[in-house]
């Protein structure tokens, strides 16, 4: 790994050989995302069975969706959740952002879509309660997210963040974190950003605990989520 140094405030350089051995938080953060993610499951278990058994009724297709994003020190894994598109989705993603201008500027921005046409009527419930991400608790479990940090991106939005991917990359993707409860899609990428970069600058145990208290009023607003 390449050493470097900064001065206060300054990003460090984000490169391919970049490798951090521990993710922010070490032991204690992993002690508590084990412990919360095995609770979550067994007090969520009816829930879950529940939307399983709707996702596969609705249409008949596959319950869980696993896309493929990037981790601590850039290691990638499939990032479950429960499908909520439509099966050829890139297809009709693709015929979208062709016929519709204003909808290619916007994936371009936000990498989202306020009005989606790949997602299903049972899926749109399950976004709009944040539902449809329960399925990460076992990514969790794996050790390839944490319950609290940056949202799992793919590599192209990784190289939004210029130097300040090394942030990023410090640290696992969370279930939730300081962009779920300050607006979510109402606030630019540029500000998602920052606020990656300031949890993992400023991280600690209640802290963690402060951003989980506070995503439950965040989700049943239905705040800023699409």
């Amino acid at each position: 790994m390449k050493s470097a140094t900064r001065s206060a405030g300054s990003p460090l350089p984000a490169t391919d050989e970049m490798h951090f051995a521990f993710p922010t938080g070490g032991v204690a953060k992993r002690a508590f995302d084990i412990i919360t993610a095995m609770t979550a499951l067994v007090v969520f278990s009816p829930l879950f069975l529940m939307i399983m058994a709707l996702v596969k009724f609705s249409d008949g297709g596959s319950v869980f969706y696993g896309h493929k994003r990037v981790g601590h020190s850039g290691r990638t894994f499939k990032c479950l959740k429960f499908r909520t598109m439509v099966p050829n989705g890139d297809e009709v993603l693709r015929r979208h952002l062709h016929g519709n201008p204003e909808a290619a500027a916007e994936w371009r921005a936000t990498r989202k879509l306020k009005d989606d046409p790949r997602v299903t009527t049972v899926g749109t419930v399950l976004r709009k309660l944040s539902l449809d991400e329960l399925p990460q608790l076992i990514n969790v479990l794996r050790g390839e997210m944490s319950i609290v940090g940056p949202r799992p991106v793919v590599d192209e939005e990784l190289s939004l963040y210029d130097t300040f991917a090394v942030y990023y990359l410090r640290t696992r993707p969370g279930l939730t974190g300081l962009w779920q409860i300050s607006g979510r899609n109402d606030v630019s990428y540029e500000s998602r950003i920052a606020f990656d970069t300031h949890y993992v600058q400023n991280w600690s145990l209640m802290r963690d605990v402060s951003i989980i208290l506070k995503t439950i009023p965040a989700v049943c607003m239905s705040r800023g989520s699409y």
